[in-house]
């Protein structure tokens, strides 16, 4: 199981990896879902059982895709894990640890005016409710709100890459890792 938030996206996926009885971290594993044109790469803690030729996990702690790795090590109970589908087993450690780290990362992002947050929180009830009511008139506002945050997008990117601020502060504002925050900037800046 993978976890996302919707601010983050991608940029932060968090999951439950695997740690090995030395304390290191496996290298991720290629698993058949169905033919052997469909592998699925994992480092998931539940991929780590010690068959098919694959190392056999002790603990598993909580990582995230931009490269944070949680501190604390939880021991894996493989009686329970191999009595179920393992992948679906709760992980609560892990999570809990990783929802901290998106906590200090949120924690480190530029912060919104509260008026701003606010006025956010009153768009989306009311277009979510003229979805229900009147579909078709929250279609028009939805893209007359594209239209705004594209160009809004455009002028904040443009002024954003003025301040020559290195990717690294740019991704920390926006709490993404640099990679993101550059990918995110060049898209707003191509949009029309």
């Amino acid at each position: 199981m993978q976890w996302q938030t919707e601010e983050f996206g991608s940029s932060h996926e968090g999951m439950a990896g695997a740690v090995l009885a030395d304390g290191s971290e496996p290298k991720p594993v290629y698993l058949d879902i169905g033919s052997s044109s469909h592998m699925h790469q994992t480092s998931q803690w539940w991929a780590y059982d010690g068959r098919r030729g694959r190392q056999r996990a002790d603990h598993m702690r909580s990582s995230c895709s931009c490269g944070w790795r949680g501190v604390r090590h939880y021991p894996i109970d493989w009686d329970q894990a191999n009595g179920a589908h393992p992948y679906d087993l709760d992980t609560p450690g892990p999570y809990e640890d990783w929802k901290a780290h998106i906590g200090e990362v949120e924690s480190r992002s530029v912060p919104l005016p509260a008026q701003l947050v606010d006025l956010l929180e009153r768009l989306d009830e009311q277009l979510s409710a003229l979805a229900d009511q009147a579909p078709l008139a929250a279609l028009k506002a939805v893209a007359a709100l594209e239209r705004t945050s594209g160009r809004v997008g455009r002028e904040a990117a443009h002024a954003a890459e003025a301040d020559e601020a290195s990717w690294e502060t740019i991704g920390q504002a926006l709490g993404l890792p640099a990679k993101d925050a550059r990918a995110r900037l060049i898209r707003y800046s191509l949009r029309h």
